[in-house]
């Protein structure tokens, strides 16, 4: 390893296991001091305990750098701040936060609920805004940081994680709404898409046409942290073993124009052969699967969740 990220201070959550844990232990081998923020949950959010973040800072510290631990609930406001309150009471400021935490409760959306939906848009959606909310603020006076967003190429939409997806597509939403905002501030933020061997993966019963390791996302994650990285902001980046890809900024695809006032048959008759629709791909990918099953094959797919 190198000195890539010497001196610099970063956050993370989730850092106690799969990809969380591979960030930070990649920081702090680039010369990172880390705070090690885990509220070592389970997959599904329960069963708290501060040994797995503790657990983390002591490999740190055993490999000759420097790093604390930070157990607490970053779906609340106060989880968030304390954790960023961590890096600058422990090392005098705060240059990047990296938002890993993240749950899975799946269900089909006709029979989801509200004990289902609720905590896994509060832990990686919210859980991402209080830490952006309280590390911006430091970050802004200081007139540089970088904040980095997990998302998932389920942003598209599941099937049966209706909730995840949508917290993940807000992510993106939030990551890019960040990078104008604190542009000025010279502040960069940006996401990850990442399709890697977790905990998390491991349930999804499919095959995975592209899949790498926890440290392929870290790679990527040092990077998006460092000085060389500092004109990138804005972005979402998909990395699965040795490819990386960046996702379309949002625009419209095509645009027609009618004359006089809209009325549904009109639409009607003008919309299908004119702006057409744009398909989806989570959906056709969807409609193989379903042939491959039916033919005895076992299914692919090419996206994983993050954890």
């Amino acid at each position: 390893m190198t000195d890539f990220l010497a001196g610099k201070v970063i956050a993370i959550t989730g850092a106690g296991r799969g990809i969380g844990r591979a960030v930070a232990l990649a920081c702090a081998a680039e010369g990172a001091k880390v705070v090690v923020g885990d509220y070592g949950v389970s997959v599904d959010g329960g069963d708290p305990s501060s040994e797995i973040a503790a657990g983390v800072v002591k490999e740190i510290e055993a490999a000759g750098g420097e790093a604390v631990a930070v157990a607490d609930d970053v779906s609340t406001m106060a989880g968030g701040a304390r954790l960023v309150h961590a890096a600058t009471e422990a090392y005098g400021c705060i240059d990047g936060v990296v938002c890993v935490a993240g749950i899975l409760r799946e269900r089909m959306l006709f029979n989801m609920t509200e004990e289902e939906w609720d905590p896994v848009i509060a832990t990686h959606l919210k859980g991402t805004f209080t830490v952006f909310r309280a590390a911006s603020a430091v970050m802004r006076k200081q007139c540089s940081g970088t904040l980095i967003g997990f998302t998932s190429g389920n942003h598209q939409g599941s099937v049966s994680q209706a909730n995840y997806s949508s917290a993940k597509g807000g992510i993106i939403s939030l990551v890019r709404s960040a990078a104008l905002g604190l542009h000025k501030y010279g502040v960069t933020a940006n996401c990850v898409a990442p399709v890697a061997r977790t905990r998390m993966s491991a349930n999804v019963p499919m095959e995975l046409k592209e899949i790498g390791e926890p440290e392929d996302v870290a790679a990527l994650v040092a990077y998006l942290l460092s000085d060389r990285a500092r004109g990138i902001t804005g972005q979402v980046y998909t990395v699965a073993g040795p490819k990386i890809a960046v996702w379309a900024q949002p625009r419209e695809l095509r645009a027609a124009y009618g004359e006089g006032p809209w009325t549904p048959e009109r639409i009607a008759d003008f919309l299908p052969g004119t702006v057409g629709v744009d398909p989806m791909p989570m959906l056709e990918q969807l409609e193989a699967m379903r042939h491959a099953a039916v033919a005895g094959a076992r299914p692919n797919a090419s996206d994983a969740v993050q954890g």
